[in-house]
């Protein structure tokens, strides 16, 4: 199975470079993956294609303004950090710019005041540094105030106070992504209520986003690729919501492709889960047997990337491929800030 397969022509400018003022009103594909029936609605007509006793598992991640821009303490040249990893309390895996600047002992100082400081350790994998912070009082609030959204590389702007809003889900609460689970990010708190109220149960697990969700696939034959390692868990409240649904008939319904591999890597062979915190590099393609998951809502995803791969395997590559070229004749928007489609 070759990359190739995978690719469809995008004009640039549907490219979302800015969010709609209002999440529920971005346009929704619907996509019957049994008649291959397309429909086009908007995002709140979810509604009507949700049923009593189904479930919504939704990934509640948050995104760290993880973006850091400093000066070397030394020459104070400027560099930029992005935080990818927590290794420890205090102890980051980062990528930095420009990166030949930094080597072990050097000190990087962030915020007008200083307020954080960064202590180079060591050297990490592919070109990152291991850095410890230095600080007074909460590291969260701290980046919170000096740091901002790292967006994706295809939205060519630098983000801005609007970003640290709607760059995050309106059930985000767990710090750790360095990127939104975008197909979440249509959802209300007043359209999750309308939900509710139709006996639609919803659960969460935690999906930490890491920097490896931009990587291109470079091999030809997909199943010479690695995926990169996320941690994810899912407690005994929510896996028990999960289980019951399951048991009981209804559907369980992803909410994006980080909930669709958090899911599959958990389920067990009869598609139930147990409580976990644990780390996925699961790599779904066509082919792929889904042990738990009946239905997805999810963005439109970069050609040849393996989320283009994951939604193939759900619903067939063929079908996939038509929906995007459809998607993009109807002018569809695309990726972070873009659309949604609905896969049942």
């Amino acid at each position: 199975m070759y990359i190739d397969e995978f690719d469809y022509d995008l004009p640039k400018e549907l490219i979302a470079q800015k969010p709609l003022k209002k999440r529920d009103e971005s346009r929704l594909m619907i996509i019957d993956k049994n008649t291959g029936a397309i429909e086009h609605k908007v995002f709140y007509d979810i509604l009507d294609y949700l049923h009593e006793g189904d479930c919504l598992v939704l990934n509640d991640s948050k995104v760290l303004p993880a973006r850091l821009f400093g000066e070397k303490k030394s020459t104070g040249a400027k560099i930029e950090f992005l935080l990818i990893k927590r290794m420890d309390i205090d102890t980051w895996e980062t990528m930095v710019r420009p990166g030949k600047r930094l080597k072990p002992g050097d000190k990087v100082a962030f915020g007008e005041n200083e307020e954080l400081t960064a202590e180079i350790l060591d050297y990490g994998d592919n070109g990152t540094r291991i850095a410890r912070f230095i600080y007074e009082g909460l590291f969260e609030e701290l980046i919170d105030s000096i740091g901002s959204i790292p967006l994706p590389p295809y939205i060519h702007r630098e983000s801005d106070t609007e970003d640290k809003e709607r760059y995050q889900t309106v059930y985000s609460k767990y710090d750790g992504s360095v990127a939104a689970a975008t197909a979440g990010l249509h959802f209300t708190e007043e359209l999750l209520r309308k939900i509710a109220s139709k006996g639609v149960k919803t659960a969460y697990v935690t999906l930490h986003v890491g920097i490896g969700t931009f990587r291109p696939v470079k091999c030809k034959n997909i199943l010479d690729h690695s995926m990169h390692f996320e941690s994810y868990s899912i407690d005994e409240k929510n896996a028990d919501i999960i289980n019951d649904v399951k048991s009981n008939g209804g559907r369980i319904i992803a909410v994006g492709t980080t909930s669709t591999r958090t899911l599959e890597s958990a389920a067990d062979n009869n598609g139930f889960i147990k409580p976990c915190n644990s780390s996925t590099n699961l790599f779904i393609y066509p082919g792929y047997t889904f042990k738990i998951i009946d239905a997805m809502i999810t963005n439109f995803h970069l050609p040849k990337s393996t989320l283009l791969m994951l939604v193939s395997a759900l619903a067939g590559k063929d079908m996939i491929l038509k929906a995007y070229n459809i998607a993009v004749e109807e002018k569809y928007r695309f990726f972070s800030y873009g659309d949604a489609m609905f896969i049942y």
